[in-house]
């Protein structure tokens, strides 16, 4: 009998294949090979002994075609993926996916070549080659191309000084991936409550295993400083540091802050990675040669070698929920690599998810509290304008009193933000003749206007066209007037109330790569600009030092939904914003416009009284049994024909088991009824914290029907949107 091990390949299948082991090759679980399937050969994993093979199909297996010389997969990370596999019902091939995201360029590094002196000077010399001789008179080596770079020449140059004997050619070591951080390059200056907090984590690393903290700082309490002080524990220890940011641009000033700790830069791991430097990067996570990883929600899947701590920064932000493919939420899941890895988690926030506030509140994490601001620094002072008593001029959207205290707080040579959590020009543009709206041909949704891209556009789908020059009901021309304002609109009338003021738009459809979103933020940082035009792109761990005033232009903007999250979101949201005030000189000011000042958020965040707001909500999610008292999960039906989608859910719920505990809703029209040209239909599923919903879901769907021709079903065990 030939020996025969069960392969996980990464594409969307639950199961293993069966291959053959060629003579000769030693192959143990978690090593990571090539295997043919179909056509091609793909990288997968060994993932078990096969003890048992069936005879009858011994002649028909393959072979496996190669082992490839990276570090296997160890078993805790497989253990993890089986976990996710279960839990989210997301095949366990596509779970695997994620962690075999090196590129393709795994392999021996390549030979990087250097120029250095060794001989006289070439009888004919050019001035071309003076800058070359006099750039290598040091006598070290230096990298061929950096040599031509710096000295200005081609390097057609450097070859001609090489074939005349006055250079030679030397094999450079590879550049490593990130150098060793230092843990003691530059040990802060730590307040009372930052000192004990960071010995908490510094006991908790010591003691070993698994163990969940959360550092609750308000904002600009130095929470980073605090959580630095556990990575720091983790280097003396020999083992490696996952550090999670919700997006990969707040890494630029992270980055700077770690230098300045730690003596270089962390390793970094996000979606712009070039594939070679993707390939080196997993690879060396996979040796244990990078001590330090800091990186978006997909870190997380890293083959870290020996990982010591897990840190989940701004744990509440809504961008930890993967939407497509594999879904799940990379804080929750953090803690269960934590948990299976069995090393201390770190979440960090000034206004943390309810599900982690509960959790504190119940003894499950540790709190480490930091009730103060850095430095002395007092919290923003907070005030509303009623927008029914004290609202803005027709046609315009900021009050008087905002003006005037933006007009004040430029006089003094500090920054104002005004906040607006809507993308665009206009959310909506309607002929003002007959009233058409312009809609998207693809979904349920207006199209929002970006003048600065000239472009009508939809945020759900992508598609875009220019504004017509007619009404396409009525015939009329300029007509079309837009309704309500994005944040291209409100700077207009920035322009128009502060002419000589310095002006910059923060906004996602604005940037268009990491390193100018980071050229922009430095240009505030460095007092370049006195008003800030920012959606929530700016609500997330950016530190403006002369920024003291905040204007949230419509404080109301994420009530006007039916999400169960809305008012946590909102309140999330609201507080970080206006805690961008004040964080380093002066005293910070924050005004809410709203057209409820008594709304229960308005009122938290007004009295800044955050324990109020958590004790209602937590009240009311118990009382209705949601997260975290309760599960939700949400099954997504979508065709191109609408009564497709409905006949399938319908006939969905109509088989979904029987049980005292679980409550099945729908199905019903999604929010947003058509996205992409698909009909949606949503069913939720509702039951009590202990129930095992994966599992309920899985014998539910195991009865349902092949979903055939454009139909498609989503899982979503705790979902986060709702739309």
């Amino acid at each position: 009998m030939r020996r025969v091990v069960d392969v996980q390949v990464p594409v969307a299948l639950d199961q293993a294949y069966s291959y053959v082991v060629p003579d000769g090759m030693d192959l143990q679980p978690g090593d990571v090979i090539c295997v043919p399937l179909g056509p091609r050969d793909v990288t997968a994993v060994v993932w078990a002994e096969n003890p048992s093979p069936n005879p009858r199909l011994d002649n028909r297996l393959k072979d496996v075609a190669r082992k490839l010389d990276v570090p296997p997969l160890k078993p805790e990370l497989r253990s993890f993926v089986d976990w996710m596999a279960g839990y989210t019902l997301t095949p366990r091939g596509t779970v695997l996916r994620m962690t075999l995201r090196m590129g393709e360029q795994l392999g021996p590094e390549r030979v990087r070549l250097g120029v250095r002196m060794v001989g006289p000077k070439p009888q004919r010399m050019t001035p071309a080659r003076a800058r070359v001789i006099a750039l290598l008179a040091d006598g070290f080596a230096h990298p061929k191309g950096e040599a031509a770079e710096q000295a200005g020449v081609s390097p057609g140059v450097i070859d001609g000084l090489v074939d005349e004997g006055t250079l030679e050619t030397v094999v450079l070591a590879a550049e490593p991936v990130a150098r060793p951080p230092d843990p003691d390059f530059k040990p802060p200056d730590l307040y009372e409550s930052q000192i004990a907090g960071a010995q908490m984590l510094r006991d908790s690393i010591a003691k070993g295993g698994y163990s969940v903290s959360l550092i609750d700082g308000v904002t600009g309490s130095g929470k980073t400083e605090v959580y630095f002080e556990g990575v720091a524990e983790t280097i003396r220890a020999g083992r490696q540091t996952m550090i999670l940011m919700p997006e990969i641009a707040l890494t630029g000033a992270f980055l700077e802050r770690f230098t300045a700790r730690f003596g270089v830069k962390p390793a970094e791991w996000h979606s712009q990675l070039t594939p070679r430097k993707r390939a080196r990067t997993w690879s060396a996570v996979a040796a244990g040669e990078v001590p330090v990883v800091v990186g978006a929600r997909s870190a997380l899947f890293l083959p870290y070698k020996n990982l010591g701590l897990i840190v989940v920064d701004e744990e509440h932000d809504q961008a930890y929920k993967q939407e497509d493919g594999a879904r799940y939420h990379a804080r929750d899941m953090a803690v269960v690599r934590g948990h299976i890895a069995q090393v201390p988690v770190v979440l960090c926030s000034a206004t943390p998810s309810v599900e982690t506030e509960v959790n504190a509140r119940k003894g499950r994490y540790q709190r480490i509290a930091l009730p103060q601001r850095f430095g002395g620094q007092h919290l923003p002072s907070i005030e509303a304008i009623d927008l029914k008593a004290e609202g803005p001029p027709r046609n315009r959207f900021i009050a008087p009193r905002l003006a005037e205290a933006v007009k004040i707080a430029i006089e003094r040579g500090e920054q104002a933000l005004l906040f607006l959590n809507r993308r665009g020009y206009a959310p909506l543009t309607l002929c003002n003749k007959c009233g058409f709206r312009l809609s998207c041909p693809n979904c349920d949704a207006w199209l929002v206007d970006h003048r600065f891209r000239r472009r009508l556009v939809c945020h759900h789908c992508g598609f875009s066209k220019p504004l017509p020059d007619a009404c396409p009901k009525c015939e009329a021309t300029e007509t079309f007037v837009p309704c309500g304002p994005g944040v291209e609109r409100l700077e207009e009338e920035v322009r128009v109330l502060f002419p000589a003021a310095r002006i910059m738009v923060l906004s996602s459809d604005l940037i268009a790569t990491v390193e100018h979103m980071r050229e922009e933020l430095a240009q505030i940082e460095q007092g370049h600009v006195d008003i800030i035009v920012g959606t929530q792109l700016v609500a997330k761990g950016h530190n403006f030092p002369k920024l003291n005033l905040v204007g949230i232009v419509d404080a109301d903007l994420g009530l006007a939904n039916g999400d169960p999250r809305a008012t946590e979101r909102t309140f999330q949201l609201l507080h970080q914003v206006v805690g961008r005030a004040g964080r380093e000189a002066g005293r910070g000011h924050g005004f809410l416009q709203t057209h409820q000042p008594e709304h229960p958020v308005m009122k938290a965040l007004i009295a800044q009284d955050r324990a109020a707001f958590y004790d209602a909500e937590i009240e009311l999610r118990e009382r209705t049994g949601y997260p975290p008292f309760g599960r939700l999960a949400s099954l997504l039906v979508s065709a191109g024909d609408k009564h497709d989608a409905e006949r399938y859910a319908r006939q969905l719920a109509g088989i979904a088991p029987s049980h005292e505990d679980v409550r099945v809703l729908g199905p019903a029209e999604a929010p947003l009824a058509v996205v992409r040209g698909r009909y949606r239909f949503r069913i939720l599923v509702k039951s009590p914290r202990a129930f095992d919903m994966s599992g309920y879901l899985r014998d539910w769907l195991s009865q349902a029907p092949k979903t055939k021709g454009t139909l498609k079903l989503e899982i979503d065990v705790d979902p986060q949107s709702f739309l």
